[in-house]
């Protein structure tokens, strides 16, 4: 069974409700109707039903079974304005500040998930990360126990033998720029924990560098020589270790001559980058050049799950984020 075969079957076995926001984009309502039919969630889109409707007749796409909710003049504009002013007066915005925003598919969407009404929601294939990651900061907002909301990929590689048979975590590789020390242990542990709750694989987690274990000195090295350093002893369970090139993270042989007594080193299955610079370069090099499947970004650290897409994003791309979205929500 496959990495998303996998998903798709933990989906199935409790579905959960998923909002698509962006139904003007058909690859959205592909995706809706793909998951309906393979039973992954019950869907709502977000838009009108007339334009959806007509947009799925010329497509031949059945979404009959799918919520349709309409923005304009929704019957919840009032409530939602009113929860978005308490939400949000705070930073001094006004109730007509507040009824304004509600009116964004995106504002809109994530009161959605603030209210329980669904539970979870993926954006993205039109709008930035920026605007998907903002409505979901101001409105569903950050889980209890967590200091940063950030993101992963979760990548298939075809035809090799790292990581885990070709499965790895790439993070973060869409939202935080330049993190620095603490906040590179908070995403070397967020990572992990996704990793083993969505795929229920051990995860193995090298902080990377173009140093291993003191080959290079610079404030960047010692930036994820600290970071490495925090993670263990937040997190001493895990399996974590660090500094390590790529190279030595994950090829055994290479391993064997520049890391000695490590649990981790020419075993990792989670790669923690030290900015988005290389983060979000080796995920699409690894996607374009290997033929990776790269699912993501999968948002890590929000009180319930809203996630992002690449907008280059694949149908089938759409398909399995809305899958793991409604793992996400079993999970919280």
């Amino acid at each position: 069974m496959s990495l998303m075969d996998n998903i798709y079957k933990k989906a199935s076995s409790n579905k959960k409700r998923i909002v698509l926001v962006e139904t003007e984009d058909i690859r959205i309502l592909q995706a809706a109707s793909q998951a309906v039919e393979k039973n992954l969630a019950d869907i709502v889109l977000l838009g009108e039903a007339e334009k959806i409707n007509s947009l799925a007749a010329e497509n031949g796409l059945d979404l009959s079974s799918c919520e349709i909710i309409s923005v304009v003049n929704n019957e919840r504009q009032a409530e939602f304005s009113e929860e978005y002013y308490q939400l949000r007066k705070h930073k001094g915005i006004s109730q007509e500040d507040a009824e304004e925003a509600v009116k964004k598919p995106l504002n809109f969407a994530a009161m959605l998930v603030h209210t329980n009404y669904v539970d979870g929601m993926v954006a993205g294939a039109v709008h930035s990360t920026a605007e998907v990651l903002r409505s979901a900061l101001q409105i569903v907002g950050t889980a209890p126990n967590s200091k940063l909301v950030s993101t992963f990929f979760i990548m298939q590689v075809p035809n090799t033998d790292y990581g885990e048979a070709g499965i790895f975590a790439f993070s973060d590789a869409g939202m935080v720029e330049n993190p620095n020390s603490e906040q590179l242990s908070e995403i070397a542990i967020s990572t992990a924990n996704s990793f083993k709750s969505l795929l229920e694989i051990e995860p193995k987690v090298a902080l990377l560098s173009y140093s291993s274990k003191g080959s290079g000195n610079s404030e960047m090295v010692k930036k994820v020589v600290d970071a490495t350093e925090l993670a263990k002893a937040r997190a001493p369970h895990l399996a974590i270790d660090g500094e390590l090139q790529v190279d030595a993270a994950i090829d055994e042989a290479v391993a064997k001559q520049k890391v000695k007594d490590s649990e981790v080193a020419g075993q990792a299955n989670v790669l923690i980058f030290p900015d988005l610079n290389s983060g979000n370069i080796a995920y699409k090099l690894v996607q374009r050049l290997a033929k990776a499947d790269a699912f993501g970004p999968v948002t890590q650290g929000l009180a319930k799950p809203v996630n992002d897409l690449s907008r280059g994003s694949s149908v089938e791309d759409i398909l399995g984020v809305i899958a793991i979205t409604a793992v996400q929500a079993q999970i919280n």
